[in-house]
């Protein structure tokens, strides 16, 4: 016989595994922002949280308890173990060698009034030791099925932002991982609707919460959908911000659904269709638009390599805003695909970033 243990439960299992004696099953799902793990009854379907803050991954259950790793914002993958419900136990620490000396910032997670009274989260990033209002970095995640989650990653990673002299706010919105599926699914033929209003919710409750933000000096940043949303920003929320890092997002709907290498995806976020069966669907969100309102000053950042959403998007971004005369920069990566990865480009990415940001901030002299 199969049945479903944890149909009533509206979190997405990431992985499974049985703990030594057979009697519950462990597993890991993204909730507001972290991801812990759970024991699951095999029995009942009941579910328990036995991990708090943290991103945690590659779970091995052990005669002596469970083995994963785990990282957060302002801490590299380490090696924990968990015996029952206590607080995991550190097993390494691989990067005390190259943190040594380095101060963390701090992060504050909050939570607001998002499109149609759904609650969100965010969390603002504020580095050590800094005093007075500091320019604000609001970054926008990608997916858009994702999460601006506490973890720890070597790109965009938050902490570079807050060491810069920044501090960050990310806030997650409709299409977010980890609030159950309906919110997940509700970005669909929405792309530019009540994810936009979140960001607009979520940045104000930010600024009105921390008055150690300038919200006066913020710049956007984004890539994918994060990228997408930094094209539509332009248009649709003209005069926030004093500048805006886009990074491979889709500048026109019509050409993205005919050159991504992700045909299902596009064509599922927009209702299930090719985009010529429905232009409408894709055109009602589409940048391109709306070109005649850009005007903030946008670093435009691309990969030769892309093909999920191919350098070309980049390129028409880009000449969009110089026949605008909105002051930009162009950055292509030859080797680069969706991401950047090599370390050299990384360090590149950061400066050409902070550099434009810090430009238009008057952040520094």
């Amino acid at each position: 016989e199969t049945r479903a243990l944890t149909e009533e439960w509206d979190r997405s299992v990431a992985s499974v595994a049985w703990s030594p004696d057979g009697a519950r099953i462990l597993v890991t799902a993204e909730d507001t922002q972290e991801t812990p793990v759970w024991s699951v009854d095999p029995g009942s379907g009941k579910v328990a949280r036995l991990t708090g803050e943290g991103n945690v991954s590659a779970v091995v259950p052990t005669a002596k308890g469970v083995v994963f790793a785990m990282n957060s914002l302002v801490a590299p993958d380490d090696f924990y173990l968990l015996r029952g419900r206590g607080k995991p136990v550190r097993l390494t620490s691989v990067n005390a060698t190259k943190l040594a000396g380095i101060e963390m910032p701090s992060v504050t997670r909050f939570s607001f009034a998002g499109a149609g009274g759904d609650t969100v989260w965010g969390y603002a990033v504020k580095p050590v030791g800094v005093t007075g209002k500091l320019p604000v970095a609001y970054m926008v995640h990608g997916g858009p099925q994702g999460s601006s989650n506490n973890s720890w990653s070597y790109r965009w990673n938050p902490a570079v932002f807050a060491g810069a002299g920044y501090g960050l706010v990310a806030v997650d919105f409709h299409g977010s991982t980890g609030y159950g599926q309906a919110f997940t699914d509700a970005i669909r033929n929405d792309w530019g609707g009540k994810p936009l209003e979140d960001l607009k919710l979520g940045l104000a409750a930010a600024t009105s919460k921390f008055g150690w933000l300038d919200g006066d000096r913020a710049c956007a940043l984004g890539a994918s959908y994060g990228g997408y949303m930094m094209n539509w920003f332009e248009s649709q929320w003209p005069d926030r911000f004093k500048c805006i890092v886009q990074h491979d997002g889709v500048f026109d709907a019509r050409a993205m659904a005919y050159e991504t290498e992700e045909l299902w995806f596009d064509e599922w976020e927009h209702g299930g269709h090719p985009y010529y069966e429905d232009p409408a669907a894709f055109e009602k969100w589409n940048p391109v638009n709306y070109v005649d309102k850009w005007k903030t000053p946008m670093l435009v950042i691309t990969g030769e390599k892309d093909f999920r959403i191919p350098y070309t998007q980049g390129i028409a971004s880009f000449t969009a805003l110089q026949r605008r005369d909105v002051p930009s920069r162009l950055l292509v990566f030859p080797n680069a695909s969706h991401w950047v990865q090599r370390p050299k480009d990384s360090r590149q990415w950061y400066g050409e970033v902070i550099g434009w940001m810090d430009k238009w901030t008057g952040a520094k002299p």
